[in-house]
């Protein structure tokens, strides 16, 4: 059953004060469930969401490295922190696995031991919009949370975000029977998304060139300069970054939309879907398109993620997953 943050927050709220919190919880969402995760460590440690991640009794494991994986040293230093150091306030501490889906294998083998040998006075909190992702041993020892939100999650949806939702909500009724009828059909969504890319691309650097020119104004006269070069180095390299984050959340959306269309397949109501903002375009294909044919798109989208993660080129990467998710 998927829940509203709101719900799902007072639900775990009343679980804390009668003492019956679990020790993993799984919150499947975007954005919202990273808010939702922060609100419950900041109910648990006693601390206001907003400053929660600085406590010391909250521990946070995110994708760091260029993979954009987490890796098998993170999960050792939070166990560490778990497991042999004591809580500051005298109570629970806790762990907090953003995108836990990106656990490198390593590290996800590293980090069932801790699920199945949780610290004393620990709370393990795992975020992921992709649980699909994750392995059976992991999904079967946490309490599932699926939250019930829009595509952009507890944020505001960036304008190429919005965009490709209407993008996919055209292309599944121009292409009704198949979600994509022809090779010039995913060449056109191929186009379409790669200039989303080329805006979101502008879009970073050009925010990244603003918050430069804002410290040049502000420094100019207090630096010998050597400082304000490693700034433009560093808003250059962390543009690239949030590019790469971008470009990762366009492919969610992408996903998040086929998992839909498989929800719809399998459940019904409500429950069929967290992504309200796609509910229509899933109700539409799920009764025209066989399950396997589904599986085949989201698994070729998971492919494309892995591509991109390694670094392929990204053309070429595109190119190859869209002409089988949306042209075939």
């Amino acid at each position: 059953m998927a829940f509203s943050p709101s719900i799902a927050l007072d639900y775990l709220r009343r679980a804390h004060a009668g003492g019956r919190l679990g020790h993993a919880y799984l919150l499947i969402g975007g954005e919202e469930a990273f808010t939702l995760a922060r609100e419950v460590a900041g109910m648990v440690v006693g601390a206001d969401p907003a400053d929660v991640l600085a406590r010391p009794d909250v521990h946070v494991a995110e994708p760091e490295s260029k993979s954009r994986r987490i890796l098998i040293e993170q999960m050792r230093e939070m166990e560490d922190s778990l497991r042999l150091r004591a809580s500051v306030a005298g109570g629970r501490k806790v762990g907090i696995i953003r995108e836990a889906d990106r656990l490198q294998v390593q590290a996800s083998n590293a980090f069932l031991k801790t699920l199945e040998e949780p610290p004393a006075e620990s709370l393990l909190l795992l975020v992921t919009a992709l649980p699909e992702s994750l392995p059976e041993t992991i999904l079967s020892r946490c309490i599932k949370v699926v939250l019930r939100g829009g595509a952009g999650g507890g944020r505001a949806a960036t304008p190429e975000e919005s965009a490709l939702v209407t993008m996919l909500d055209r292309h599944a009724r121009e292409h009704p029977a198949g979600g994509g009828a022809s090779v010039a059909a995913g060449y056109l969504f191929l186009r379409e998304f790669t200039q989303l890319l080329a805006a979101a691309k502008a879009r970073v650097q050009a925010e990244g060139e603003a918050a430069f020119k804002r410290e040049q104004a502000q420094y100019a006269q207090t630096t010998d300069g050597t400082w304000l070069a490693e700034r433009e180095t560093y808003h250059k390299s962390a543009a690239d970054a949030r590019y790469v984050a971008e470009r990762a959340r366009l492919v969610e959306i992408l996903a998040a939309w086929w998992r839909d269309v498989l929800r719809r397949q399998t459940t019904s109501g409500d429950d069929a879907s967290h992504h309200d903002a796609l509910n229509g375009v899933a109700k539409d294909l799920a009764g025209k398109l066989p399950t396997a044919d589904v599986l085949r798109r989201l698994t070729r989208l998971n492919e494309l993620r892995e591509n991109l993660d390694r670094n392929i080129q990204e053309a070429l990467a595109l190119e190859v997953a869209f002409l089988q998710v949306f042209g075939a």
